[in-house]
């Protein structure tokens, strides 16, 4: 189950540790290319240590603000941990694996495998040669590798590296894999060298968040988001790929690319705390983008900032419930709502004063698109169908208000007109009989994004329209503490989808703004709890069956986590600057 599940990362690409010792998941050499340990969706290659006793408990612990992971075993005779990282920060052309075992008590006995499988499992190992001093060479399709530590492995009847190794108590064993496109030359790494580099480099790079209510969390949360950030600052929405939001239905997708909303909605996460580097990535990014496309902006990216490529099948069986797709078909949606994120965004860096002059140029391209589009159907937050979404629009008039106030008066003044503009619009078309948001002017539903028009400021926390919708989103939205997108059809909520975590972590947020902190710290505290055992969200939650679905861990959830846990830290009314 994906609640077992650990995530390994360094801003260029990601592991999935399973219970096992099991590396489940891993694409090289970056997050889009294609997967080389694929049994997470059923295809082959795995990289594993495993206790050679089947009797075993499992757990696991990160190291704290780190992507550094223990897993352990309790056996019969014998405690064992595996401490496991990719070096970091990463290099983009060349992964590199570190994973030492220990014996705490008794004598461990393990068993490693290794079968790095190219092309999402096309590819078999090939050219293995052991160098005189024990080190593996080896290339899988186009993907050279070197494994370091393994000195008495040998390829077994299924064309796997495999070694038994015994460590005494107190003892430890180091195995360091690399994977490049081009051959791996030069003396092999230092494991002493490497964990140094990458304990210290986490240090610097994750902060205490002291100031927020779930300081523990909160840092854990930024740790994921760190390592699922990119040198060129684009940050992956997930890790993965067809992870199925709901059994046989088709909706599973490839979230291995860099979504501007996700993008702005860390950086608006980070900035509530304080400036932080990762505020920057956010800004850079995303400026980047908008620079280059104006008002083309696509609603997601490569990390390079290339073109998404269109999906495609991959052979495999995928995820139980789920098929095997790469590639996202987001590309030719307009994303209204992005424009105003991206403001928001640019607004907490000047905020902050992090925006550079790359951002006040992109800033007034998205006031320009915004004047010449505000008004056509888009996609939305959802991205389900074209449509004159209220919460688009609400938060461009958010994005414009968010602006003004850091750009001269006369140009701030046309700013906010346009944002009245904007709402007065919304309040003619999208206004229920109830006095609250509807969805579109032609769809009366509830819609739990309707949240985030008071959130970011579109209009103000007791204002009628934004009590009436916190109001109508708890009564029909929510369930046990949870809160769904909106009701699909006439069946129960939890019958058409999971319960969304972000917008849970939003009801907890605006309930706070209603001055209601206990019940604001409810939601928070039922939300936070809907993780797994290593402490990762995915974008729903199956609150019938205690289970995680969807893509994994999910960006955006553990940035609203922060911001709401900064959020819930404030008295009702103050405002983070």
């Amino acid at each position: 189950m994906l609640r077992e599940y650990a995530l390994l990362a360094d801003g260029e690409r990601g592991v999935l540790v399973g219970p096992r010792g099991d590396y489940s998941w891993m694409c090289a050499p970056r997050w889009q290319d294609d997967g080389v340990f694929c049994s997470l969706i059923g295809g082959p290659g795995t990289y594993a240590v495993t206790p050679t006793d089947p009797l075993f408990v499992w757990g696991g612990r990160y190291e704290d603000g780190t992507l550094i992971w223990h897993s352990r075993w309790v056996s019969t005779d014998a405690i064992t941990e595996c401490r496991e990282a990719l070096a970091y920060p990463g290099d983009p052309t060349r992964a590199v694996i570190l994973r030492r075992i220990m014996a705490l008590s008794g004598t461990a006995r393990v068993r490693v495998l290794l079968d790095v499988r190219a092309g999402f499992g096309k590819h078999r190992m090939s050219t293995l040669h052991r160098d005189d001093d024990g080190t593996w060479q080896g290339r899988s399709g186009a993907l050279h590798f070197r494994w370091s530590g393994a000195i008495e492995a040998k390829v077994n009847d299924d064309d796997m590296l495999e070694q038994v190794i015994e460590v005494d108590r107190g003892d430890h064993y180091d195995l360091i894999l690399e994977m490049a496109p081009d051959r791996v030359d030069g003396r092999p790494l230092d494991a002493d060298t490497c964990w140094t580099a990458t304990e210290y480099a986490w240090q610097r790079a994750v902060p205490t968040l002291e100031m927020t209510i779930a300081p523990d969390d909160a840092r854990q949360s930024y740790a994921v988001l760190r390592g699922m950030t990119s040198s060129t600052g684009a940050m992956v929405a997930a890790p993965t790929m067809s992870m199925p939001e709901r059994a046989d239905t088709g909706r599973n997708y490839d979230y291995r690319y860099a979504w501007i909303r996700d993008q702005c909605y860390t950086g608006e996460a980070v900035g509530a705390c304080g400036s932080y580097p990762l505020l920057d990535c956010a800004v850079k990014f995303v400026s980047e983008r908008v620079l280059a496309d104006g008002s083309e902006l696509k609603p997601a990216y490569t990390i390079d900032g290339g073109t998404v490529p269109d999906e495609r099948a991959v052979g495999l069986p995928g995820y139980p419930g789920g098929s095997a797709k790469a590639g996202n078909w987001v590309n030719d949606q307009f994303q209204l709502d992005n424009c105003g994120e991206a403001l928001l965004l640019f607004a907490t860096a000047a905020g902050h004063d992090r925006l550079d002059l790359d951002g006040w140029h992109a800033a007034r391209a998205m006031v320009d698109t915004i004047r010449e589009r505000y008004d056509e159907p888009d996609y939305g937050i959802w991205e389900l169908y074209p449509a004159r979404w209220a919460h688009s629009r609400l938060i461009c008039a958010a994005g414009l208000k968010a602006m003004a106030v850091h750009v001269p008066a006369s140009a701030g003044a046309e700013w906010t007109a346009l944002a009245d503009r904007i709402i007065a619009d919304c309040s003619r078309e999208c206004l229920h009989e109830q006095g609250r948001w509807k969805r579109a002017p032609d769809d009366d539903r509830v819609d739990a994004a309707l949240l985030l028009a008071s959130i970011r400021g579109a209009v103000p926390p007791r204002d009628p329209r934004t009590v009436q919708t916190w109001e109508a989103v708890r009564r029909d939205l929510g369930r046990h503490g949870y809160v769904y997108r909106f009701s699909q059809d006439p069946r129960p909520l939890s019958d058409s989808e999971g319960a969304f975590l972000l917008c849970g972590f939003d009801m907890a947020i605006a309930t706070h703004q209603q001055g209601k902190e206990v019940e604001a710290a409810r939601w928070f505290e039922r939300n936070r709890a809907a993780c797994g055992s290593p402490g990762l969200f995915t974008e729903e939650y199956d609150v019938e069956q205690r289970q995680l679905r969807g893509n994994f861990p999910q960006a955006f959830v553990h940035a609203v986590m922060i911001e709401a846990a900064k959020r819930l830290a404030e008295r009702p009314g103050e405002v983070t600057p």
